[in-house]
């Protein structure tokens, strides 16, 4: 079954241009991980510090993969270092 998995981020001041890079290179590779279906990022309105990333995939075993497999841990690990405080991870079923 189909799930969303939505990733909060809280970008430190002055470090958008190089997250902005990292998230597009995760999105292209994620885009190429078997059971991506879509994503989208989202900036809030009022707090533009604060990111949503939402994506959906055909299986919680594929993202899964995924969220484990050393090419996005070797981006996360660089990204991470760019936020306030951890990344918030999320995933969701369809009701």
């Amino acid at each position: 079954m189909a799930i969303k998995v939505i990733i909060e981020r809280r970008i430190q001041k002055g470090k958008d241009a190089e997250l902005a890079a990292l998230m597009r290179e995760t999105r292209a590779k994620a885009m190429l991980a078997k059971g991506y279906i879509s994503g989208e990022t989202l900036r809030a309105h009022d707090d533009s510090s604060l990111y949503v990333i939402i994506s959906t995939w055909k299986s919680l075993e594929e993202w899964n993969v995924w969220a484990r497999s050393p090419e996005r841990t070797e981006i996360m690990n660089k990204m991470e270092i760019l936020l306030e405080g951890r990344s918030t991870v999320r995933v969701f079923d369809f009701a």
